[in-house]
């Protein structure tokens, strides 16, 4: 239950990520999540979304992202949508390989009921071939 937005750094993804999050929030019955690098976009979202700065946190590689994500997936049972900003820097993704890593993100999410909208700074022709379909913006 993964959905990407795509394009190189600058083009725009922030701010189409804030407002699907911003807009999801109407019909949300659940918990929504916004991690991001910083809390520089604090005041753009909704009050109701859990802004989680993740720079605040020793994550080394993508595997302990992968236990984070499963943290907080754990601790809140009514988490409905988690949305991923500046996915490559929070994921420690950075010029590697993104494969395994989206994989598992759509297991977890598919096994817990939780839509993750994923912001990554990518051409969508540098998305695997695997994941091409579930691209729903590309800028």
């Amino acid at each position: 239950m993964v959905e990407l937005i795509v394009g190189k750094k600058g083009k725009g993804k922030t701010k189409v990520l804030l407002d699907r999050v911003n807009g999801a929030i109407k019909d949300a019955n659940g918990s929504i999540v916004y991690l991001d690098k910083s809390t520089k976009h604090m005041y753009e979202l909704n009050n109701k979304v859990r802004l989680i700065d993740v720079s605040g946190y020793p994550l080394k590689n993508s595997d302990e992202f992968i236990g984070f994500i499963c943290g907080i997936i754990s601790q809140d049972h009514d988490l409905e949508q988690i949305y991923l900003d500046s996915f490559l820097k929070i994921a420690k993704l950075e010029d590697q390989d993104v494969t395994g890593t989206l994989e598992q993100l759509d297991a977890i999410g598919t096994k817990f009921g939780v839509s993750i909208v994923i912001s990554i700074s990518l051409d969508k022709e540098e998305i695997p071939a695997a994941f091409q379909e579930k691209i729903a913006v590309a800028l």
